[in-house]
């Protein structure tokens, strides 16, 4: 049975049993501020369990990309070292919101597993919530009675607290849970060794495969357990450990989900799957990193330097290091594999092909600049070890790994082949230091909520007023980076919560009695949170919500303006061009979208003036709401790649031959009310990625009016109407200037070489020079020393000058000397450096220094004569 099958009879079981087939969320999580990734199935039902939002469909079942590589799940230095776990990986599961509970759970999960799939049932165990005195939780006697009517007594299993109780996070839904896993071992290590005692033991062969998930309890701010008011299934069964089970493989990547990926491998780099083990790891880390890139990419996540962008580049660079170290591969290798990943997931994530071309050369511009780094960063060791130095300490790890992305097992790898040891503990000091910096920059305490009065979802009523009467339905404290702030949530809200780019609304609510601050307007999941600066005083009372209404306007001119501009551009650039991050705000626009070149200055003044146009038209607003999907996209409604849409959804349209987006922000009733739009910027932000910034109305005309003052003010110095030849006239000057003090300065190099000669001393058959000199920079004190090495055998020369009221220093040695007499000049500069106070190093042969002491440079002259 192929992996595809396998996926499908999942699905399709439980539409047999009246489940409603959900598509996956995408695996970038983008509106809850406790996870970057979705790390489970249960993810995009959080709002369910929370009680904010009502379950659509009572049973519901789906397969879903999962990443775990950071925080409570962090799995990334186990991947492809074993043999069964994964960055990115789809969990199959099955809900239950409020309907059927622990019977039908487990019953149907044997009837799946051993009687649609086959399993052996003598291979299985199953594990039950043996109970916890200390949070008065009882043995969970229901779900091991149930699992006696389908499995031998001694193969029910109790389970601690830690394995057999399943928690979202420190606070929230929670429950016991009932664990299946299956002996892959074979029949004479069975014999040998029974298997319940290998289960949640860390073994190989005996891994869990399904966790049944009983949701019961809430876990509160405090740490205490309350009742939900409705009980609820979630299980989550891992797809490729399954596939691994019914194919009777050793091994997740045996399987028909990984093989083709770890054959293109091979066939790329001439090695062998199953020879070495070292090779074995390279190529599982390779087949498992890339479809944890890809799909991260493919769902609107860029690699980059913070946030959920550094934990994909962390592993693509992971991926790199293995390839680049043990595979031999010097070159871009990830982005090669795309096409046979995107092959392998056509049938139930086709959106992969279709986004083939964008993935792969965002992969391969990462890897080629990693490549680059880890080039410098061998380069740098190569410095360092010819500078003397014995071992590599951790300050000098920690700056590789941290400032230029070079792994320290790599460093580690290069120190022993040269037979050095590298401080390890160092370096881990350092980065512990630095992830509690993080920890605490990122701290956030959160108080459990107050449930003022009951009320069913806030009502948004925000798209047709900026004022409204409203009550307050709960509220909690928060306290993030030492600040205390107050959370509140209406029963309706004419404040925009930030999402799709656009910022949160500001205003205040106000009662007969108190008037408070609204500071922002945020999403939880599907909760629009308003964050004060303080608790209502009489929290029951009756407020008027009011927005503020300019700076809403002024935001809902950039956002307007963001449609209109990504229609122009995709008229004047191209269809492949799609929206890929934007931020809207009062100030500005920012639009990062897909473009593989910069933008020349006949393509950015026509979008502008096509943007202009449309705003000059003053086409009205054609606004829809609850429009069904799929009548939006028969439409022609563009839609984002990496969001997740519901099943109806609203529809924005400036002039339907024009733009057309799905779009749930703030616009204008008409174009005409963005005034004017001037982009101010456009620049790189990743491979494939490029980033506009724009302003509209009357910052726009600001912007404009200080241009042209400033083209006044030139004319004016220049006393000249005609700009750009003047300029040019004085480009040339300034060139033919510099040409010529250039060869002033070589005049000048030349004769002080020739100086300098007179006071060569003659030392041991050594010619030495140690002289003080008058020179402007630093680049012409490096070309004379390396003129007067050219010119004189067997030379040490030392120089000392004083450029730009700082002393910088010189040494420089011949090869020879180098190898016959054991001298090095990053030693010795770096000795001379102390009487200046300052710092430098450099190479055997050739070092500088600089310092913050003029007074000491006679001094460092001096101490290098006793050096020498």
């Amino acid at each position: 049975m192929s992996s595809s099958e396998i996926r499908q009879q999942f699905l399709d079981f439980f539409a047999s049993k009246g489940h409603q087939i959900v598509p996956s969320a995408p695996i970038v999580v983008k509106n809850d501020p406790t996870l970057m990734f979705t790390n489970a199935g249960m993810n995009q039902f959080k709002d369910l369990f929370l009680g904010n939002e009502l379950a659509k469909y009572s049973r519901v079942a789906d397969t879903q990309k999962c990443l775990r590589v950071s925080g409570k799940h962090n799995d990334l230095e186990e991947v492809g070292v074993d043999t069964y776990h994964h960055t990115m990986f789809e969990m199959l599961g099955n809900w239950s919101f409020g309907d059927y509970f622990k019977k039908e759970a487990i019953e149907w999960a044997w009837e799946l597993l051993t009687g649609v799939y086959g399993l052996d049932k003598e291979r299985l165990y199953v594990t039950v919530f043996e109970g916890d005195a200390s949070e008065k939780l009882a043995f969970d006697e229901e779900a091991k009675n149930e699992w006696k009517k389908w499995i031998a007594e001694e193969r029910i299993l109790n389970g601690n607290k830690k394995d057999n109780f399943w928690e979202m996070g420190e606070t929230g839904p929670c429950g016991p849970c009932s664990e299946i896993h299956i002996d892959l071992r074979p029949d004479e290590e069975r014999k040998k060794v029974n298997g319940a005692t290998l289960v949640n033991m860390d073994h190989p062969q005996v891994i869990e495969v399904w966790n049944l998930v009983f949701m019961e309890f809430n876990r509160k701010a405090d740490g205490s357990l309350e009742n939900l008011p409705a009980r609820h299934v979630d299980t989550g069964m891992g797809f490729e450990r399954l596939c691994r089970a019914i194919e009777g493989k050793s091994s997740n990547y045996d399987t028909d989900v990984f093989m083709p990926l770890i054959r293109f491998v091979e066939t790329q780099t001439g090695k062998q799957y199953g020879q070495e083990e070292k090779l074995d790891i390279a190529m599982r880390v390779l087949s498992d990193h890339v479809r944890t890139i890809a799909f991260a990419i493919l769902d609107g996540q860029l690699p980059s330097n913070n946030g959920a962008g550094y934990v994909i580049r962390r592993i693509l660079r992971r991926a790199v290091r293995y390839y680049f170290s043990f595979l031999d591969r010097k070159e871009p290798l990830l982005f090669q594999m795309i096409p046979t990943l995107a092959e392998g997931f056509a049938g139930i994530f086709p959106e992969m092909k279709q986004k083939q071309d964008f993935i792969v050369n965002v992969i391969k511009e990462e890897e080629s600049s990693f490549l680059r780094t880890l080039g410098n960063g061998l380069e740098m060791l190569k410095d360092y070890f010819n500078a003397g130095k014995k071992d590599v300490n951790g300050e000098t790890a920690f700056l590789l790994y941290d400032t230029h992305g070079f792994p320290l097992d790599l460093t580690q790898l290069i120190a022993t082949e040269i037979g050095v040891r590298v401080d390890v503990d160092g370096f881990n000091k350092r980065l512990k230091e630095q992830k509690e910096r993080s920890r605490k920059a990122a701290a956030q305490e959160t108080g459990d909520w107050q449930t003022v009065r009951d009320a069913d979802a806030t009502q948004f009523i925000g798209y047709d007023a900026l004022e409204a009467e409203v009550h307050i339905t709960r509220m909690r404290s928060v306290k993030q980076k030492n600040k205390d702030l107050i959370q509140l949530v209406f029963d309706q809200t004419p404040f925009y919560a930030e999402s799709g780019g656009q910022v949160g609304d500001t205003g205040y609510i106000e009662s007969a009695n108190e008037k408070i601050r609204i500071l922002d307007t945020q999403k939880e999941n599907n909760l629009i949170i308003h964050i004060a600066d303080k608790f209502p005083e009489n929290p029951e009372a009756l407020f008027r919500a009011e927005v503020n209404g300019q700076k809403r306007r002024d935001t809902m001119n950039n956002h307007s303006a963001t449609h209109l501009m990504h229609a122009a551009l995709r008229q004047v650039l191209g269809t492949h061009v799609e929206q890929k991050g934007s931020l809207v705000n009062e100030k500005h626009l920012r639009f990062d979208f897909s473009h593989f070149k910069a933008m020349i200055v006949e393509e950015i003044e026509q979008v502008e003036r096509m943007v202009n146009e449309k705003i000059r038209e003053n086409i009205p607003l054609d606004e829809r709401r609850a429009v069904p999907i799929e009548e939006a996209k028969t439409m022609g409604a563009m839609a984002l790649f990496g969001e997740k849409y519901g099943d109806e959804v609203r529809v924005i349209t400036f002039d339907p031959e024009f733009s057309r987006e799905l779009c749930g922000g703030t616009h204008v009733s008409a174009t005409g009310q963005i005034g004017s739009f001037k982009i101010i910027s456009e620049s790189a932000v990743a491979a494939g990625v490029r980033r506009i910034e724009a302003i509209t109305g009357l910052l726009a005309e600001n912007h404009n009016r200080e241009l042209e003052r400033t083209l006044s003010d030139i004319k004016e110095l220049l006393k000249s109407k005609d700009l750009v030849k003047s300029i040019v006239k004085l480009m040339q000057e300034k060139s033919d200037l510099e040409k010529k003090l250039e060869s002033l300065e070589g005049e000048k190099t030349q004769h002080i070489k020739q100086e300098l000669k007179k006071y060569l001393e003659v030392q041991d058959g050594v010619n030495v020079l140690i002289s003080r000199i008058e020179i402007p920079n630093a680049e012409q004190l490096k070309n004379l020393s390396y003129q007067l090495k050219n010119e004189i055998p067997m030379l040490v020369c030392v120089l000392g000058a004083v450029v730009n009221e700082k002393p910088l220093l010189s040494v420089i040695i011949d090869e020879e000397l180098v190898k016959s007499k054991g001298l090095h000049a990053g030693n010795i500069v770096k000795e001379m450096a102390k009487e200046v106070h300052g710092g430098g190093g450099g190479q055997a042969f050739y070092a500088t220094a600089g310092g913050s002491d003029a007074s000491g440079l006679d001094r460092a002259l001096e101490k290098a004569k006793t050096l020498i």
